[in-house]
């Protein structure tokens, strides 16, 4: 109750301050308008950093708020509204909102074939499972995809490898998505085609030549000109992320002092049962060469849950593993079992102990395998057979490693394979998923165990997918096409071909995304045609205007910062590159470079979740304002700060 009253009273002296410098802000600007733009600036502001209600219902009410100045002109001191009402709700069908919807939709089909399945597997093979190892693996990767395509893009297809990441090496989704998303807006910066603002620099600069004379013309950029100030941006935060992660990331639950209930934990807990699954490899001339698997079980305790062949063929599941199975040697094992069994095991026969997954990674991750419970009806046909009679493992594709019947738990070792199952037995399993699914359809059966991914994955469909992906990016980077277009064709063609049905589409999109951005556009609008964004640069302009051209360059970055932060990219480029240019002309530097630092600045978007990647990451990453806030403080500040050195030093 204390901290609840704590919080309200925070949140209320806030807004009064807020209020209060909303008061002196309307007598100092020139027009009512103005007044009005900047107290809703500040209004949103003050509900996105201060969480009063979620950011996309704060977005929401401010564009109705928008809205409503239609009809309240009159009593607000206006004319007309802030904003047409018939260009209200174009954010929705913007390009921007659009592009986003496509990519999730993209991205979605792209996993349901595997394929970011093989993706996640491949960077925890290189990266194992530490944080500060994934980290740069991920970021640099989508850094270098953001740099030749929209980052959004880049970051939303990277969601649901970032996802499997997660779950396999236990990192929480909060700790790995950020500094994704803040990767995937640097890699913006890496070439000309990186970022709607690099993207439209060149014709700005044409247009402003029209204007200046012939021996102030400016040369346009070349497609890698500004990749040294990129590479030095996107190496900032990767190195920002690996030294300062575990001071500004939120923090997991583990971390802070909640340990986490484990599936082992639980049948721990429940049943006793201490098992660890271990990955071991066999050598050759083994004294396991031969012998078949129902004997080494039977031996030495234990339960094999994976076998992969000196060839590479990989053995798990129904019709592939069973207990006539006899081993070869340089084998690789995956064994379940007590420790005290286990390390009996690896001693008598020499076997060489994986630290981590390595070989069946992808085949046994959290995602595809895992413990479960499944209880014996009455009526079942396998009352009266034992797992030896009915094949269990081969035929139905769980590896039974213990049965609790009357309240006492059996385990491996204890015969209960050859037991006949009674209704009413509780078996604990070893099983894939996917085969956890069709057996909750077998009448043999109850499964108990409900909370694992229902993944209906589609490999058969990965040439579709792939195809249709790689249509939406040649599209993207070699024709004229409007993004939206581009992306959506690729998005629909994941549907035709059966990638995706239409309702896991839109199962796909992040509406609270959808909502917060759409409801956003208005508002920069409203800053821009109201004349408050040119109002705000000149006031900034004028305090800054006797000073070193240094300084002049960096106060262009700050405000180019500042206004990418309430309004589009592209459109603070449009309205900051042409008044860049005439300031450098002014002060005698090169207009070219002033019109660069307006271009890459507009990507310095890591302070609040207006960014497209940044509301796209919010949801799945359980981020609130505050963190950007704390995480993307900082950011915002080095990227200002290596970007000007960077500057100075390339041009």
């Amino acid at each position: 109750m204390g901290d609840i009253l704590k919080k309200n009273m925070k949140n209320l002296v806030a807004g009064l301050l807020f209020i209060l410098f909303a008061l002196w802000l309307a007598s100092v600007v020139p027009t009512i308008e103005i007044a009005w733009v900047a107290a809703l600036l500040l209004l949103t502001i003050y509900l996105f950093a201060f969480e009063i209600v979620g950011v996309d219902v704060a977005a929401i009410s401010i564009m109705v708020l928008l809205g409503l100045t239609s009809l309240l002109a009159p009593w607000m001191g206006l004319e007309k509204g802030l904003i047409d009402n018939q260009y209200l709700f174009r954010g929705f069908s913007s390009n921007a909102v659009m592009s986003i919807i496509a990519v999730m939709i993209i991205g979605a089909g792209l996993d349901r074939t595997g394929m970011m399945n093989s993706v996640a597997a491949f960077i925890l093979k290189i990266g194992g499972k530490t944080e500060k190892r994934i980290i740069p693996i991920i970021s640099g990767t989508v850094a270098f995809i953001s740099s030749f395509m929209q980052n959004v893009g880049a970051a939303a297809l990277f969601i649901p490898v970032v996802s499997r990441i997660s779950a396999r090496s236990g990192l929480p989704m909060s700790r790995l998505l950020m500094p994704m998303g803040f990767c995937a807006i640097l890699g913006g910066t890496v070439t000309m085609v990186g970022s709607s603002p690099l993207i439209l620099l060149n014709d700005l600069i044409l247009t402003s030549n029209h204007a200046l004379p012939d021996d102030q013309q400016m040369e346009l950029w070349s497609l890698f000109s500004v990749t040294p100030v990129g590479i030095a941006l996107v190496a900032t935060g990767i190195i920002y992320f690996v030294v300062a992660g575990k001071y500004v990331l939120p923090k997991s639950p583990a971390e802070s002092g909640a340990v986490a209930a484990t599936t082992m934990g639980y049948f721990q807990d429940v049943y006793g049962i201490d098992y660890a699954m271990t990955e071991v490899c066999s050598p050759e001339g083994s004294p396991l060469t031969g012998m078949m698997l129902d004997d080494i079980e039977t031996k030495y305790k234990i339960r094999v849950i994976a076998t992969q062949r000196p060839d590479g063929e990989t053995r798990v599941g129904p019709g592939s593993l069973a207990r006539d199975l006899a081993l070869e040697g340089k084998m690789a094992l995956c064994i379940l079992a007590s420790p005290g069994h286990f390390k009996n095991f690896v001693e008598e026969n020499n076997l060489t102990v994986h630290d981590e997954m390595e070989v069946f990674t992808e085949s046994l991750a959290t995602t595809k395998a895992g413990i479960a419970e499944i209880v014996i009806p009455p009526g079942s046909n396998l009352i009266g057979k034992s797992a030896r009679d009915v094949w269990l493992r081969k035929v139905y594709g769980i590896a039974m490693v213990a049965l609790h019947r009357n309240g006492v738990t059996m385990r491996e070792g204890e015969g209960i394979r050859d037991m006949p199952l009674q209704a009413g037995d509780t078996m604990v399993v070893h099983t894939q998923w996917d085969n956890l699914v069709r057996l909750e359809s077998d009448r043999n059966f109850v499964v108990v165990t409900t909370e694992f991914p229902h993944e209906n994955l589609r490999p058969q469909k990965l040439g579709w997918a792939g195809f249709f992906f790689a249509v939406a990016l040649f599209m993207v980077l070699f024709t004229d096409l409007q993004l939206s277009i581009a992306l959506l064709t690729g998005a629909i063609g994941m549907i035709l071909s059966g990638v995706l049905s239409i309702d896991e589409a839109y199962e796909a999109v992040s509406w609270k995304t959808v909502f917060l951005l759409a409801s956003l556009i208005p508002l920069g609008l409203a800053v821009e045609t109201t004349g408050t964004a040119k109002w705000i640069a000149d006031q900034t302009l004028m305090v800054v205007g006797s000073q070193p051209i240094w300084v002049i360059q960096a106060s262009v970055a700050v405000l180019a910062t500042f206004f990418t932060l309430v309004m589009s990219n592209v459109g603070a480029t449009v309205l900051l590159v042409p008044l860049a240019v005439n300031i450098a002309i002014g002060v005698g530097a090169n207009p070219a470079v002033f019109a660069l630092t307006v271009a890459i600045a507009t990507s310095n978007s890591f302070l609040i979740p207006t960014h497209q990647v940044n509301a796209l990451i919010m949801g799945p990453g359980g981020y609130g304002v505050p963190d950007f806030m704390k995480a993307g403080g900082i950011m915002t500040i080095l990227f200002l700060v290596v970007m000007m050195v960077m500057m100075t030093l390339v041009f």
